[in-house]
């Protein structure tokens, strides 16, 4: 008995693996194109949201420094700090608005 198989069997099962090995290629291909794409949509997902963040944290922040900066130089204790509060909220929102209005370009 010998353990060799015949030629047939042998390009048979070769063509086989052939077949496989490109099919398996292939799907390779398509789920790293498919992931390709969803991680550049959530990175720019994630850049946009950041960006919100800090213009609304900026302006609250910036608007309260600046306000209380006015008071502690005017004495004028409340005023200041509410008014630099609310131009704060007001450029923050403003930013926020010219963002989401702003189309982004293709990039492909």
């Amino acid at each position: 008995m010998s353990d060799k198989k015949p030629a047939r069997e042998s390009i048979a099962e070769d063509a086989r693996i052939d077949a496989l090995e490109e099919r398996l290629n292939a799907a390779r291909e398509r789920e790293d194109q498919r992931n390709r794409s969803q991680v550049q949509g959530t990175d720019a997902n994630y850049r946009s949201g950041n960006r919100v963040l800090a213009d609304l944290l900026g302006g609250i922040i910036g608007g309260s420094v600046i306000g209380w900066g006015f008071d502690a130089l005017f004495g004028t204790l409340p005023w200041g700090l509410l008014v630099g509060l609310f131009f704060g909220i007001a450029v923050a929102f403003r930013n926020i608005i010219r963002a989401a209005n702003n189309v982004p370009k293709d990039p492909s």
